[in-house]
């Protein structure tokens, strides 16, 4: 996951506009998206192809990340059939998506000086009005006004950096950033291959008469006494400072929530994984309580419980559970003892040891 995040994501901007009378504008907007790292994409970059511009336009600002509208001082072309602007209905079809947009719109002052130094060429005169309802339009969303190239790529930068930080947009990777999940497929397919083999042996055991259940009681019983009578020594820094000794019954289930997940090998393992994996694995192993395993795509390996494993700490718990109701229920009918006599001091029950 992290390495997922710490991958160079690179935007895909589709850029509209109307085309001769902005140029440098267009212009100016591709080199900040490059400079941004991102990939920008427009008009240039269309081909001639059977299917109509509007077909090939759309195809363009879906596979687009975010659309950049540059909103000069003309309304351009129109679409016959609709009598819009190609540019306008660029705009609505980014908006009809809810693709993530920007526009950057030319200011009074700019078109005038553009006016003076180019002529009429810059004006729009056969859609005067369609223009002043499309600008309207698009100044009530995120929008902002430019009076040169300058403003347009300081809005660009500043845009595209929010945009970036935006998880939900995929964007484009290097290939060779790109993780290799098929080690993790391969994962997933065996862990949900041991959960439905586990699935079926509970499924299995509940439909056996009780004399099965009886010998597996018998089998668990046996157990509890051969694990309960195998002494292991606990690390001087798994047990408070001090060496010690305890049964591998009591670190089994004492641990069960740790070793069920799963304990490695890897670099970097600390110290309490490493006495699982190395001093108490290799025990429950003996009889067949765990089993040692290759993982998929990397070197090291991994001890995890079997299902006979699985089936026991739910027997004991099962056991604790049961007894600790039944104590409850004693407790609670048991009546109020004379003040006078000496109640009898019961020898505490063995608590399971927990490695910290």
């Amino acid at each position: 996951m992290q390495a997922a995040k710490n991958m160079k994501r690179r935007l895909q901007i589709f850029i509209s506009s109307t085309y001769i009378d902005l140029i440098p504008e267009r212009q100016a907007a591709v080199a900040a998206i490059l400079k941004s790292g991102h990939i920008p994409a427009g008009m240039e970059l269309f081909t001639a192809g059977d299917r109509s511009q509007m077909d090939t336009i759309k195809q363009w600002i879906d596979e687009s990340d975010v659309y950049m509208l540059i909103l000069g001082g003309r309304y351009g072309s129109v679409e016959p059939t609709s009598g819009i602007s190609y540019t306008e209905l660029e705009y609505d079809y980014a908006v009809q998506q809810s693709k993530p947009l920007f526009a950057v719109v030319i200011t009074d002052g700019s078109l005038e000086q553009k006016v003076k130094s180019g002529g009429t060429a810059f004006l729009e005169k056969e859609n005067p009005k369609e223009l002043a309802l499309f600008r309207n339009k698009v100044l009530s969303n995120i929008s902002s006004f430019f009076d040169d190239t300058k403003d347009i790529k300081l809005c660009v930068h500043e845009t595209l950096a929010d945009f970036a930080a935006n998880r939900s947009l995929k964007g484009w990777v290097q290939a060779d950033e790109v993780i290799d999940t098929k080690p993790l497929f391969d994962e997933i397919k065996k862990l949900a291959d041991e959960n439905r083999e586990l699935k079926d042996a509970i499924s299995e055991l509940e439909k056996r008469p009780a004399t099965q259940s009886n010998k597996q009681a018998e089998t668990f019983k046996e157990l509890r006494k051969v694990l309960a009578g195998i002494e292991v020594k606990v690390p001087a820094n798994l047990a408070d400072g001090k060496e010690s000794t305890s049964d591998l019954l009591s670190i089994f289930y004492g641990n069960r929530d740790t070793l069920v997940s799963g304990v490695t090998n890897q670099n970097g393992a600390g110290a309490a994984e490493s006495f699982f994996f190395f001093n108490v694995c290799p025990k429950l192993q003996v009889h067949g309580l765990a089993i040692n395993e290759k993982v998929a795509g990397v070197r090291y390996r991994r001890y995890a419980v079997t299902a006979l494993g699985s089936a026991f700490l739910a027997n004991m718990e099962k056991q604790f559970v049961l007894a600790k109701q039944q104590q409850d229920e004693q407790q609670k009918d048991k009546p109020d003892m004379p003040t006078a006599s000496i109640p009898v001091k019961k020898a505490p029950a063995k608590k399971a040891a927990k490695i910290k």
